[in-house]
Formats: structure tokens, sequence, C-alpha cells
């Protein structure tokens, strides 16, 4: 018989309790779930317990949630209860394990233009940033919880090899990371130009913003003035330092080769080319004409170079919606900024990752063929 959780489900949630959330005796925890993540919801619900605080594990019903949508309900799901609100006050701990897991319906459901029903019913994630800042909550988002048998099918990968390889990730040490994350710090915040090249034919120079890096290293804090507006969640896997781009010098190309999944709109192979600061021409080998489309409702500065993530976590290496993090990977964005203190206003984002690049700042390598120097 299998055992559930699993003993790698068990050891990662061990790892995000003690060193990422650093749950402290007598701290209460929300654990919110669906079905397809009860194994490791549960998991972290014992490791909480374990080092002396308390739980509430709330299960949101996958087929329930999805008959809900169709009478028509999604405004009603997107009003959280008032018990719910009650209990994230008096929280001080929060995980987020993301949902539903009928990903074949959400991407279907976006294909044929039912965005705003999908909208309406998450429509309580934005009062939420404002009340967990209020309490002081910590937390993080699963990024397990998107594996799902659906994406696996759809990117011709097993699940289980793809959430062994995300929870391994998860058993990375947030101290190592941001050993190596201060070190590509420093060289950031006294660097002016920003060069990537690789043997695809990437080689793209851009300008950094004078603006001081921002490490993303998985360990979970209240809000802090200058955070995002999510600044209290970690992402989890971790490990990136991501640093604003003036928005105004860009030349050259760049040429994806890790696909890119952002909310429920992914591509692969994109190739952007840039000149005098803008994106000039832009193709892909999947997901073109979903990336034209929101592309063209984009505001102002959605054609200009915005944010470099530099991946940190030594343990990925090509697993989907790991990209940003992949240990000397490096991730170009184009559009808004003003999450990192930058000045592009643009209402539209959008990243792109490439694996086994050189990264030099003002000529000096920094990473090489991947590897941090």
């Amino acid at each position: 018989m299998t055992e559930t959780p699993s003993k790698l489900q068990r050891d990662a949630a061990r790892n995000i309790v003690t060193k990422y959330l650093q749950v402290r005796a007598g701290e209460n925890a929300i654990i919110e779930s669906w079905n397809h993540t009860l194994p490791m919801a549960t998991a972290m619900v014992d490791e909480v317990r374990r080092v002396g605080g308390s739980t509430l594990l709330v299960h949101e019903d996958e087929d329930s949630w999805w008959r809900a949508m169709d009478r028509r309900q999604s405004k009603l799901l997107g009003k959280s209860s008032g018990p719910e609100w009650a209990a994230l006050k008096a929280a001080d701990v929060y995980v987020n394990f993301w949902g539903p897991g009928d990903t074949d319906r959400i991407e279907k459901d976006h294909e044929y233009g039912d965005e705003k029903t999908f909208d309406e019913a998450l429509a309580w994630n934005w009062p939420w940033y404002e009340v967990a800042r209020k309490a002081g909550l910590r937390g993080a988002r699963m990024t397990q919880a998107f594996v799902t048998e659906g994406r696996a099918r759809e990117w011709g990968i097993p699940r289980a090899r793809w959430e062994e390889s995300v929870l391994q990730a998860s058993l990375t040490d947030p101290e190592e990371t941001a050993k190596t994350g201060a070190r590509l710090g420093k060289a950031l915040s006294r660097g002016k130009k920003v060069r990537i090249t690789h043997s695809n034919g990437t080689d793209l120079e851009v300008a950094l913003a004078g603006v001081a890096p921002r490490l993303q290293d998985g360990r979970a804090h209240p809000y802090r003035k200058g955070d995002s507006q999510s600044g209290m969640l970690q992402q989890i896997p971790a490990g990136t330092l991501d640093v604003a781009l003036d928005s105004k010098t860009a030349v050259g190309s760049f040429h994806a080769n890790r696909r890119t999944n952002i909310w429920w709109h992914w591509s692969a192979g994109g190739a952007l080319e840039f000149a005098d600061g803008k994106l000039t021409s832009y193709s892909f080998d999947e997901g073109e004409e979903d990336f034209a489309r929101q592309y063209k409702q984009g505001t102002a500065g959605k054609d200009r170079t915005s944010v470099l993530k530099l991946g940190l976590n030594p343990t990925v290496k090509d697993v989907p919606n790991l990209e940003t993090v992949e240990g000397g990977g490096v991730s170009l964005q184009i559009g808004g900024n003003r999450y990192l203190k930058g000045t592009n206003k643009s209402n539209f984002f959008t990243w792109f990752s490439l694996a086994g690049s050189e990264v030099a700042i003002d000529g000096i390598p920094v990473i090489r063929a991947g590897k941090v120097l």
C-alpha cells in the first residue's frame, strides 16, 4: 500500500514549515487545499503541529466548486464567507495550494473567452491581500498544486516525476539560496549594463535601473513597506534575484529555451528582437496567438524590457512552472515593473526564461553556462 502522504511530501513539508515559514509554538496557521493537494496539505498540518502550532485545514471541494460555476454563481464564489475572513484575521501563517485542479477545463474556458467568469470566481483574492497585510500574516503559495494530470498530459511529462521534481526543489535550504543571491546582488547593485549571451543566438544588452535587487529566497515575512501587494506570500519552491531594468535600453536578441507559464497562459520557444530599447518583433513555437492577444491589450511600456530574474535554486533543471527559479537561469520580463520600484507603468507583463546562458555585468561574467560564479 502506498504511503499517503509520501515520505518526500513529509520531508518537503517539514522543510517548508521549519525553514521557509519558520512556524513557532503557539502560532495559528491556515492550510487551504483542494482535492488534488490534500495529501501534501495534511503533511503541512502534521508539521505545523509538530512544532507546537495550531492549524485550520480549509478544504475547497473541486466538484461542488464547479457545480456552482455551472449554476452561474461565479460572483458568489468570489465572496469569501464571514468565518473565513475572521479566521484570516486571527492567523499568523497561511499556506495556499492553487486550485481548482481541472486545468483542462480552466484552459478551455480561457480559450473560449470565459475568463471574465473565472475572474469573478477569484475576486476574493484582492481584498484578501488587504486583510492579510493588516493582520501581519506571512505565508506561502505552493507550486506543487500546479502539478495536475491535465497539464502533465498536455506537456508530455509523467505527473509523478514532475511532482517529485517540485518537491525535491522544496528541500533546498533558503540560507544557501540567500548566500548565492547576495553575491549576485552585490554585482547588480553597483552595475550599469547587463549582457546575456547563449549559443542559441541570444545576445542582448539591457541597462539596470539603479534600484536595489530583491531576493526571493522563499522565507516568508509579514508585509513590509515597498513590497508588492502580495509581498507577504512566498512562492515555494523559491529562489530568484529580481532586479528592475531602466525600460529604455535594450538591443539585440533573446531566445527562450524554457516554457513560460503565467497563470493560465503559456508559451514555448519565444524569440524576441529589440532595437532602440523596444521590442520590434517576436515569434513562438507554441502559444503565439495567446501572447499576441494579451500583448495587444497592453498599455504603454508593454514593449520595454523591465525586469531580470536570476534563478538561484540548484535543484531545478527544466521543471515546468519553476523556470524562473532554475539555478543559473535568467528570465527577461517586458512590461510593468512598478512592484520592483521601476518606472514602467504598463498593465501588461510577461517573462521569458533561458537556461545555460552567460550573464555579464559591465563586462564581468557572473553566470557562465548556467552556473553562478
